[in-house]
Parts: structure tokens; C-alpha cells; sequence
């Protein structure tokens, strides 16, 4: 199954487990040397629909092909897909090159094309001089570099990659981001990775696929997921942290005026309402301090957390509703202040 192919389409794959139904009817094609991230919290589908791409899980409905090539009824090795999994799954008792030369040797390739393919897989993750030692002495990136060669020097079609980088901490995620693109860009890869950090599915992916409930609630670029959620629940899971239940006052196409908790907000009308209720949803940064950007509140400060260059603030509306925002102005607990937010920033959807 090895080598280069155009489009794998995934055609009403679903999964269930009794009565659970953990993926339903998920529809994607992604394209030859694209990276798609699967976007979601723990029990979303992701996983699971990595398990079935990779084969570990039968399909209950629905289908996969490569190309004109239908491959679900394949069972994992014939797939020939690269897998990179969470924890690793090292051989505690091989080295660095021993563990990335396994699969070739279990697929018989000659001596002096394994050492080719191993050596230029140790160059790419930067780990040649690494290739004599056991996992237990590496760090925690470098096991992960050492996973990552793994699948690459099988040279697949298709990499899967489940939550690489959850066991690392803060500056080593960063860093093996950086990696993993890098990798992506040099060799042309076609990669599906899962996870649940929307900052690195936005850093890293061409596409994104956010489930919820096995069910697929928007594919688009990072720019579109990011500034067009689909409906309230991306936007809550992409930043927009205040999610405001409010009556509509009146609508338009387009425009939405809506009103309650003591505040009063237009903006962008994404479901097409004219009347009942609805959610505003506004991230945190877009708020100003001050009542310079249109629509504005009084809002009383109660929690402060320094974070660098900026503060970010808990606050309470005039209805006793919760609001964050972030400022660089120093404020204390107890301050009443007011902020504003610019009509365009605010997406008013169906509740």
C-alpha cells in the first residue's frame, strides 16, 4: 500500500459500541501531502476515527478508500500507514536505530537500503548522534522524535498521529510542533493528527475536522474555523470564552441586536434570527477597556491574573453574569470599569 496516492476518502464512516455510537457517519477528503487535524474534547470521535483509518477498529458503517482502492477490509499491516502513538511505544530493550529499523525488518528489506532508510530517518529527526542509546536514556522529546522516525522511515502514505505531543511539557510541545511541521513540509507527508489543543491543531494543520459527539460539526481552514465558527459550540471551543444567553431585539440577514443581564450588544447574526433567544460569543482579547469600540458595559472586576505582557481579568455584568477579557491596564479586585467590544467581533448565534 505504500507510495503516493491522490485523495483518501472517508465515506459515512461510522463506529459504534452497542448502543454508543462513538463516530457517525463522518465524511472527509483529504488530499495527498495535506495535514488534517481531527479537533475535539476526550469521547469527541477522534480517536476513534484514527483507530478506524488505521484499522485497529472495524468499521459498523460506511467506508474508506485510497483512491479507487477500497482498503477498510484490510487489516492495519497491509494498510502500510505510519502511526505515532500518545505514550511512545518504544522497545524498552532495542536503541534509537534498532527501534526505527524494526518495522523495515519485519517488512525484510535488504541490509544496505535499511541502513540508508534508518540513517536518513535518524538525519530528519536530528537524532544521529542519539542512535546508540536505549529510550529509558533519552528525554521525553527525543522519545518522541524517535516514534516520529519510526512511521517515517517506512515511507507511508499516510501518517496517523494520536495525541503525540500530551505527555510533554509547555516548551518541549512547542518545540516538537515546530518538528512535526518541518517534517510535514520536507518530505510531503500526508499526516492525520488527532487532539484536543486548538492552538496546536491551528499551528499545525492545513485543514481542521471539529467533532463533538462523533458527529462533525465543521471543516475549513484554521483561518475559517478560527474567525467563522460554524455554531456555538465551535466557538466555544476555539476561544470565544464568553457565551452570552441574550433576547434578540430585532434581527436582520446579517445584523443582530440583542439585549439582557444590563448590557445591550449588536452583532454579526449567524443563524438568521429575528426573535427568542440567543448566544453572543466573544473572546476574551477582542474586549477594550474603555468605550471607545461601540458596544459597551459596566462590568465590576473580581479576579486578576498576571500573564506577562498582559492581565486576565474575571468581571461581573450588571445582571451578575460572568465576562473575561484581557487588558494590559492594571486593575485590582473590586474596580468598576468599562469595556467594549466592536460589532464585528461579536457572533450571535442560535442557542
Amino acid at each position: 500500500m505504500t507510495g503516493d496516492f491522490t485523495q483518501l476518502r472517508l465515506a459515512g464512516v461510522s463506529r459504534r459500541f452497542g448502543t454508543h455510537t462513538a463516530l457517525d457517519e463522518l465524511n472527509l477528503t483529504i488530499a495527498g501531502g495535506e495535514f488534517v487535524a481531527l479537533l475535539g474534547p476526550s469521547g469527541c470521535g477522534k480517536s476513534t476515527a484514527l483507530n478506524c483509518l488505521a484499522g485497529l477498529l472495524p468499521l459498523t458503517g460506511g467506508g474508506i478508500w485510497l483512491d479507487d482502492r477500497r482498503i477498510d477490509g484490510l487489516p492495519p499491516e497491509q494498510r502500510g500507514f505510519g502511526m505515532v502513538f500518545q505514550n511512545y511505544a518504544l522497545f524498552p530493550h532495542l536503541s534509537v536505530r534498532d527501534n526505527i529499523a524494526f518495522g523495515l525488518r519485519m517488512r525484510r528489506v535488504g541490509r544496505a537500503e535499511l541502513a540508508r532508510r534508518t540513517d536518513e530517518a535518524l538525519r530528519l529527526v536530528q537524532l544521529t548522534d542519539q542512535a546508540g542509546k536505549y529510550p529509558g536514556q533519552l528525554s521525553g522529546g527525543q522519545q518522541q522524535r524517535v516514534a516520529i522516525a519510526r512511521a517515517i522511515v517506512l515511507e507511508p502514505p499516510l501518517v496517523l498521529m494520536d495525541e503525540p505531543l500530551s505527555n510533554l511539557d509547555a516548551k518541549l510541545r512547542l518545540e516538537m510542533r515546530m518538528e512535526i511541521r518541518r517534517l510535514h513540509q520536507t518530505l510531503g507527508l500526508t499526516t492525520v493528527y488527532v487532539t484536543h489543543d486548538q492552538e496546536e491543531a491551528l499551528s499545525l494543520a492545513d485543514r481542521l475536522v471539529v467533532l463533538r459527539d462523533g458527529t462533525v460539526q465543521q471543516v475549513g481552514t484554521p483561518e475559517e474555523v478560527y474567525a467563522q465558527p460554524a455554531n456555538r459550540y465551535v466557538a466555544g471551543f476555539m476561544g470565544y470564552r464568553n457565551l452570552l444567553r441574550l433576547g434578540v431585539v430585532e434581527g436582520t440577514e446579517t445584523g443582530v441586536v440583542v439585549e439582557g443581564h444590563g448590557v445591550r450588544l449588536t452583532g454579526t447574526n449567524r443563524d438568521g434570527l429575528r426573535e427568542g433567544q440567543a448566544v453572543a460569543a466573544i473572546r476574551p482579547e477582542d474586549f477594550v477597556v474603555g468605550d471607545a469600540a461601540g458596544n459597551s458595559a459596566e462590568v465590576v472586576v473580581e479576579i486578576v491574573e498576571y500573564h506577562g505582557r498582559e492581565l486576565s481579568v474575571s468581571a461581573r455584568l450588571p445582571g451578575g453574569e460572568p465576562v473575561y477579557f484581557r487588558t494590559d491596564k492594571r486593575l485590582s479586585s473590586g474596580d468598576s470599569v468599562r469595556i467594549s467590544v466592536p460589532a464585528e467581533r461579536v457572533l450571535v448565534f442560535a442557542p
